[in-house]
């Protein structure tokens, strides 16, 4: 940790990309004990960074004495903002194909089987369903010479319950694959990107402290927090700085933050963190007022290139829809933004094409590389102003905006629709289980 620590310090990264030709990407080679027969071995480590992807750390132990051998990788990238729970319908052998990413501190869940995989008891893996289901009848089969010997009652439970997950695994049935991971570093292919996935659902969450002491972030103890100043003229008119790491470096950087309200709407917190390393430059923005009593559905009409500069506020919580494209983003998807239209459709290419892990490598396909490729020039399309299309901001929290270039008058190309939220959202926001009046008895 020591050397790593010292690379950051010169500015530098060992974590670098894979590169057949380059010479000096050499693997560390230690001495160390062999878990099969106690005897010593060698262990090789390769710190290294996978394209559009994060820094792994590769690890390979091979024995001359009894030729037993162990790989694993493990995930050296930053622990992102929010937890994140995938929820897959698998109703086909098709799905059994879907490739996933799945961190050490995923918890894997089949509701149907009431079959759980806790947390930190699997390495992190890239696999598939059908890779997932086969290291748990792995698992499961280990110990089955042990169990008939000495319990052969459970052993005979055990083997029934490994016959369902290989059914499951053929196909014979559908299920439901649950994986929740506090760390937000797992991922679940969607093979219709950038359309929709109507069996797979996507949830983002704040982790809780119990979680956060699980991780490592915060410990368990530390219960009391610094109590905001009440001072808010003061912050209106003041830019916070605090220290923080670039979450693509991880050197050190500085987060501006300040109270900014806009006209025609509401208070809103805007935070910006500039990297002097890499370069590397970011914003978010959070929402200074409370959640509002009905949702909020903003529809406009794109009929000209100047809409490109409309100001806009994405909020956590509000998901985006193309209709003439067929295209859904997920709420937490890209983020708080406080941007121009034109910043929000560039976000949405990045992260739809440049920047998704399963459009290059061995996970890429030629059908799936070409689909994002054109979804890739519709966009810059609609930015050129040359597709008649609509943009629709639906959030159920109310906390989202987009500017209105005929205020105070309405805008023809523009309607704001309010509506009350479903009980799902209501749950998605965590207002069904909040307790406003008399929690204090």
């Amino acid at each position: 940790m020591s050397v790593i620590a010292e690379e950051n310090v010169r500015g530098g990264s060992v974590f670098k990309e894979i590169d057949a030709d380059d010479e000096d990407s050499q693997p560390t080679e230690i001495e160390s004990l062999c878990m099969n027969c106690y005897q010593n071995g060698m262990t090789r480590i390769l710190l290294t960074k996978i394209p559009f992807f994060k820094e792994i750390i590769i690890s390979s132990f091979t024995c001359p004495n009894c030729s037993w051998s162990n790989t694993e990788i493990q995930s050296a990238g930053r622990i992102q903002d929010q937890g994140i729970t995938y929820t897959l319908h698998v109703k086909s052998k098709q799905d059994m194909n879907r490739e996933v990413v799945k961190a050490d501190s995923a918890t894997t869940r089949i509701p149907e089987l009431d079959f759980e995989i806790p947390p930190y008891t699997q390495k992190g893996s890239l696999s598939t369903i059908e890779g997932l289901l086969d290291r748990a009848v792995s698992g499961l089969e280990q110990d089955q010479p042990l169990r008939n010997a000495t319990a052969p009652e459970v052993a005979v439970k055990i083997s029934e319950f490994i016959d369902k997950l290989k059914k499951l695994k053929e196909g014979e049935s559908g299920f439901t694959l649950v994986i929740d991971d506090p760390s937000g570093n797992s991922f679940v292919e969607n093979p219709f990107a950038p359309q929709k996935d109507e069996a797979l659902s996507v949830c983002n969450y704040t982790r809780t402290p119990q979680q956060d002491a699980q991780l490592g972030i915060k410990a368990e103890d530390e219960q009391e927090e610094e109590k905001p100043s009440n001072d808010i003229d003061s912050m209106r008119n003041e830019v916070l700085t605090f220290n923080t790491n670039c979450p693509e470096c991880n050197a050190p950087a500085s987060t501006n933050m300040k109270l900014v309200q806009i006209p025609h709407f509401k208070e809103v917190i805007i935070m910006a963190t500039n990297c002097d390393d890499c370069g590397h430059r970011t914003n978010e923005v959070k929402s200074g007022g409370a959640t509002e009593e009905l949702g909020t559905k903003i529809t406009l009409h794109l009929t000209d290139v100047s809409d490109m500069s409309r100001d806009l506020l994405k909020s956590e919580t509000c998901s985006i829809l193309i209709p003439e494209l067929e295209f859904e983003l997920g709420m937490a998807a890209v983020g708080g933004k406080f941007t121009t239209l034109e910043g929000l459709l560039k976000d949405i290419k990045d992260l739809i094409v440049s920047k998704n892990p399963f459009t290059c490598g061995d996970s890429s396909t030629s059908d799936r590389t070409e689909k994002l490729k054109l979804f890739g020039q519709k966009i810059d399309k609609i930015m050129a102003g040359d597709m008649d299309v609509h943009i629709v901001l639906d959030d159920p929290a109310g906390n989202s905006y987009l500017q209105n270039v005929y205020a105070p008058d309405p805008d023809p190309e523009m309607t704001t629709e309010k509506y009350t939220r479903t009980f799902e959202q209501n749950e998605d926001l965590g207002l069904n289980d909040m307790k406003t009046e008399g929690y204090q008895e």
